[in-house]
């Protein structure tokens, strides 16, 4: 599936949100820090395994390895305990920008313009929230809601509606 993935000469920055997007939890109520890594698998306070949906980490790569920049896009409170999962998962070498702090995702999604030097229309943003999806329509983001977290097919969705928006 990894393969179908294209190359779009406009889209720039493909922008995901964290909680129920790449991992199936909010970080700041359903796992406990610290958080340590155990071999290949990350596990909180409790020797709980953190878990995340299972085609994230070959999505991120296969981004990269196409070229785009990658940004990470959350409201969480827990903004250290974000941090420090995305380090444990060794998903830092992907991501090229982060923006998480408590806070509306325009805010977000303009300073990742700033720091990237993309504009809004050259950026795909995935989140699982329905009022950030709303949000950023407003500001010319390409917005796609993740319903159960992201998918190969999801992306592939997101980068036709790209597409789509772009011709019209």
């Amino acid at each position: 599936m990894a393969q179908m993935i294209q190359k779009i000469d406009d889209l720039k920055l493909i922008v995901f949100d964290l909680d129920y997007t790449l991992w199936p939890f909010w970080v700041d109520t359903h796992v406990t820090p610290p958080f340590h890594r155990n071999g290949k698998y990350v596990y909180d306070v409790h020797g709980a395994l953190v878990k995340y949906y299972p085609e994230v980490p070959a999505i991120l790569e296969r981004l990269k390895s196409l070229g785009y920049m990658i940004g990470i896009a959350s409201r969480t409170s827990a903004i250290q305990e974000a941090n420090d999962l995305l380090q444990l998962l060794k998903w830092n070498h992907w991501i090229d920008y982060k923006q998480i702090y408590p806070g509306c995702k325009i805010q977000h999604l303009t300073q990742l313009s700033k720091q990237s030097g993309c504009q809004f229309d050259q950026i795909i943003f995935f989140d699982d929230e329905q009022r950030n999806i709303i949000d950023l329509k407003r500001i010319n983001v390409c917005s796609i809601l993740v319903n159960n977290g992201m998918t190969f097919k999801l992306l592939n969705e997101g980068i036709d509606k790209f597409i789509n928006d772009k011709a019209n």
